[in-house]
């Protein structure tokens, strides 16, 4: 893949561990990354790499994202999520390749025409995509991401699948919860805010369920994950979807209860289900004095500012992927589990969020560069061939468990 072109959107949290897996490629002649900060150009000047540009960009202005764009080689999106669908746009009208670790659609969005037009759009991006013979792999971070790569992989270990349950979690060690919620923020702070406030769908006796955004914390929509390699118990609350992946998994048809989920540490979600019960994770703006201000951003600015909040240098934080898919293998029933764990780099500074979002986009470029993905149009991170993916996070440290036993019936997470 010699003399190619990338261009980076965004150089954040994960955005610094993806330009420094970038860098490390060979073949890449040129990198671009570009980001809303003034001091974006000095930044990325000051790594030293004579390949690799750092360029101020608007990225609510489509002009200037499609000069920095056209030409490239591939794309890697890492800006916030309300961008991913308008960049797929420019990736298809441009013609180049795209990785997001973004859905491309909202997957919050409960408005049913709007459901619909994203869905119409994102139909004509895949079409004109596939005429061009260019690729958007879409939702190739973490959760989602690896995710979808094990959990497809635990899938097809079984004949008939009754039970899928996947969890994508990152939050401190024991012994760095040191503080009152017991977490710490290794992404966008608002981003927390606004994922605790999401309805959610899970499928339970094969009929989904709908959960108000307000009541994914309430105990009747948690359960205790005991993970020998987590040091302690974890409660885990819904996020997102169920049904949605269960339609793209192809089990839609067998599975009887299946979660997606997230995990913290026992006490988060009692706290955090008080606030989005009071309004305090609202993105309505309220009158606060002589401001207008959304109480999700006011939240996220109070705990954005205090350094008990973020990672001192010698915390390390956990990454938690798991896939685990019960039922019928060969007339038996089974339960397969893929697992991986990850923790914060402590000699390069890299969180386990950022090795886990910032590289698999980074590998997905690579792949796309190199020819090891083909397949043109929108994929999803299951399309990606596995073994071959699991053998670049190898390379990075990152690992995967994987155990087959006798399922006991239980359909329940």
């Amino acid at each position: 893949m010699s003399g190619k072109r990338v261009v980076q959107l965004g150089y954040g949290m994960q955005g610094k561990a993806s330009l420094v897996d970038l860098m490390s490629a060979l073949g890449i002649a040129e990198i671009i990354v570009a980001d809303s900060l003034p001091d974006t150009p000095e930044t990325i000047r000051a790594l030293g790499d004579p390949r690799v540009k750092g360029i101020r960009v608007d990225a609510s202005k489509g002009v200037e994202l499609a000069a920095v764009m056209r030409g490239a080689d591939v794309v890697v999106e890492l800006l916030p999520g309300l961008f991913a669908l308008p960049v797929a746009r420019l990736a298809a009208e441009l013609g180049v390749n795209l990785v997001s670790a973004m859905y491309l659609a909202n997957p919050g969005e409960q408005n049913p025409s709007k459901r619909e037009a994203e869905r119409l759009e994102l139909e004509k991006i895949n079409s004109v995509m596939k005429a061009k013979g260019k690729t958007i792999l879409e939702e190739f971070g973490m959760d989602p991401g690896i995710d979808l790569v094990i959990g497809r992989k635990a899938l097809n270990a079984l004949d008939e699948v009754h039970a899928f349950h996947s969890y994508g979690a990152g939050f401190p060690e024991l012994s760095s919860a040191n503080n009152p919620i017991r977490y710490k923020f290794t992404w966008s702070v608002l981003g927390v805010m606004r994922s605790y406030l999401r309805p959610a769908v899970v499928i339970k006796g094969g009929k989904d369920i709908a959960v108000p955004a307000d009541e994914m914390f309430s105990p009747a929509n948690m359960h205790i994950l005991d993970v020998p390699e987590m040091g302690g118990p974890l409660e885990c609350f819904l996020n997102g979807d169920s049904s949605h992946f269960a339609e793209s998994f192809g089990i839609r048809k067998t599975v009887k209860n299946m979660g997606r989920y997230i995990c913290r540490w026992p006490g988060h979600a009692a706290f955090w289900g008080t606030m989005a019960k009071s309004g305090f994770l609202s993105d309505e703006p309220i009158i606060a004095g002589d401001a207008k201000v959304a109480p999700s951003v006011f939240c996220a600015a109070l705990l954005g500012s205090q350094d008990q909040f973020f990672y001192g240098d010698g915390e390390r934080d956990l990454a938690l992927i798991r896939a685990d898919a019960r039922g019928l293998k060969n007339g038996r029933p089974t339960r397969v589990i893929y697992q991986i764990v990850d923790r914060r780099d402590l000699r390069t500074g890299l969180t386990a969020m950022q090795r886990t979002v910032g590289f698999p986009v980074s590998i997905g470029a690579q792949m796309i560069l190199d020819g090891r993905i083909s397949k043109k149009g929108i994929m999803s991170p299951s399309d990606v061939d596995f073994d071959g993916f699991m053998e670049e996070l190898g390379k990075r440290g990152i690992t995967m468990s994987w155990n087959e036993s006798v399922w006991d019936g239980k359909l329940e997470a």
